[in-house]
């Protein structure tokens, strides 16, 4: 029996070590040690060396897109050269400047934030169509660098180095990406709020807290030990989307500047550096991560951010933002309703990445 118990053990210890022991030695240290002064230290280089690794040159860029505006919000959306129709979904439904205008009273600026091609043969024909859609509608930001998963952690510079240099005085910055959907109502007063707070040191999205670096080679977010050695990530929220207050931006990109940006993980990369200023991530229950939420009336009237949307947009937006989901939620009636219809969609007896049964009962 003691030789059968060995021989599973050690025909199933890399997705037992994957799945079960790398999160047991992550929230050990998360919880029992808690302390993530060596990050500092171990990814600080040489200025010299950080402008080797994130130098990059502007092929398309609006310098004067914030100028003379008080900016409420600059939101960043993460995109490839080839999302065409993605961006073009986005400019038509949440992320309508024109519309956050007119109809919310409010000023975000919205920059699609990208590299080049990353296949060498179409980089000339695609990079022909961007400068097109840019001619039109003056919205992109591109550096010279390949637009690959490797090379998150470089766009994540790109956003907080533009945020710097050409709307250092927007209140908030948020990124997210370009398979997001944004409530844009809700996520304007809600930052309207903060704002009438003062917040400050402020970074709000889905939170991953304790989260071990993935050690299995097949998956895209392998970290090998190499790159980062420690059996946890520092606190970070999801890459989806989240927002800062512009004092943060203003420190991740001091920071950034002499920091080692070759871990491609973007959302930890961001972890690491607001750990060396001092910023902890909150969460908020309807900032999805990396789920979707559920499609529902009841759901909308809280919604922030629901990542894994692509053909659906259009839809979503009308009915996100309809005079219907106040009616079915207002009232007493209306929020017992709702509350009910929350607790069957969200309080699943498995694990649903979406917003959490706590969201149920606010």
């Amino acid at each position: 029996m003691t030789f059968f118990v060995l021989s599973v053990v050690m025909v199933c210890w890399e997705q037992l070590d994957n799945s079960v022991v790398s999160h047991m030695k992550s929230y050990s240290y998360r919880y029992l040690v808690n302390s993530y002064d060596f990050l500092n230290k171990s990814f600080t280089i040489s200025r010299q060396d950080a402008d080797s690794l994130s130098g990059y040159h502007y092929l398309i860029n609006h310098e004067h897109k914030c100028a003379g505006r008080d900016v409420l919000l600059l939101l960043f959306v993460k995109t490839s050269p080839e999302n065409m129709e993605r961006r073009r979904s986005i400019r038509s439904t949440w992320g309508n400047e024109n519309y956050i205008r007119q109809e919310l009273g409010a000023n975000v600026r919205v920059v699609f934030a990208l590299g080049v091609h990353q296949d060498p043969q179409r980089r000339e024909s695609t990079q022909q169509a961007l400068l097109e859609e840019n001619q039109r509608f003056h919205d992109l930001v591109q550096q010279d660098f390949a637009d690959t998963f490797h090379n998150l952690t470089v766009k994540l510079l790109l956003q907080f180095r533009w945020a710097h240099d050409y709307c250092g005085h927007a209140h908030f910055v948020m990124s997210a990406d370009d398979d997001i959907f944004v409530h844009m109502p809700n996520l304007v007063r809600y930052l309207r709020e903060m704002y009438r707070r003062g917040v400050r040191d402020f970074w709000v999205g889905r939170v991953h807290r304790g989260a071990p670096p993935v050690r299995h080679k097949d998956s895209k977010y392998y970290v090998p030990y190499e790159m980062y050695r420690w059996s946890s990530y520092p606190d970070y929220t999801a890459g989806a989307g989240y927002v800062v207050s512009g004092d943060v931006a203003s420190k991740i990109y001091q920071v950034s500047l002499t920091f080692n940006s070759t871990l491609y993980i973007d959302d930890v990369f961001m972890g690491i550096c607001a750990n060396a200023i001092g910023v902890s991530p909150q969460e908020h229950v309807f900032f999805s991560g990396e789920g979707k939420a559920p499609y529902h009336p009841c759901i909308y009237g809280k919604m922030i951010t629901s990542h894994g949307h692509v053909n659906d947009i259009h839809d979503l937006w009308k009915v996100a933002t309809s005079l219907e989901v106040q009616k079915i939620s207002g009232g007493l009636l209306g929020r017992l309703y709702c509350t009910v219809v929350r607790v069957a969609l969200l309080c699943k007896p498995y694990y649903v990445d979406t917003y959490p049964c706590k969201s149920a009962f606010l």
